[in-house]
């Protein structure tokens, strides 16, 4: 016999999962940070530059690394960043991988009560429509690095 939560876990399998970490090239700049406090603290003592710079770096990495925003779609729920909703409330998915479309999608077409998931070293983005008559969110916006997939797997039912 299996309990009722088990049941529950084997029906919400994950179709999509996406994390949002930063791209390679953010490493130059916690590698420029570091540099930048080298240079302010290798006057005072250089010990103390080198130390400082790689606690810069470590730090801003970590904190870069741990903050990025995951994005989860099983079969019952769809988690962005720190919101989640029920499958049942997602409408039509669009992705956009265009930079002309998807400055335009972040900028004038936006609308302000849409719920955001922007990372600067994410390019493409994928519009996620909210269809529960009770939340005013027109749609979410997120980065994605593969927005056909997720679409795909949102678009799926």
């Amino acid at each position: 016999m299996t309990s009722p939560t088990t049941d529950r876990e084997a029906q919400n399998t994950v179709l999509y999962q996406e994390r949002l970490n930063p791209a390679w090239w953010m490493w130059l700049l916690f590698i420029g940070f570091g540099l930048t406090v080298l240079i302010a603290l290798y006057p005072i003592a250089p010990w103390l530059g080198v130390l400082g710079a790689v606690l810069a770096v470590v730090t801003t990495a970590g904190i870069s690394y741990s903050r990025a925003p995951r994005i989860v779609v099983t079969s019952e729920e769809l988690q962005v960043g720190r919101a989640r909703i029920e499958r049942r409330y997602v409408g039509t998915v669009e992705s956009f991988t265009n930079p002309d479309e998807v400055r335009a999608v972040r900028g004038p077409q936006l609308n302000a009560r849409a719920y955001m998931n922007f990372s600067a070293s994410v390019g493409p983005i994928c519009r996620i429509e909210i269809v529960d008559p009770v939340d005013p969110t027109p749609y979410w916006l997120t980065s994605t690095r593969h927005p056909r997939e997720l679409a795909e797997a949102l678009n799926a039912d």
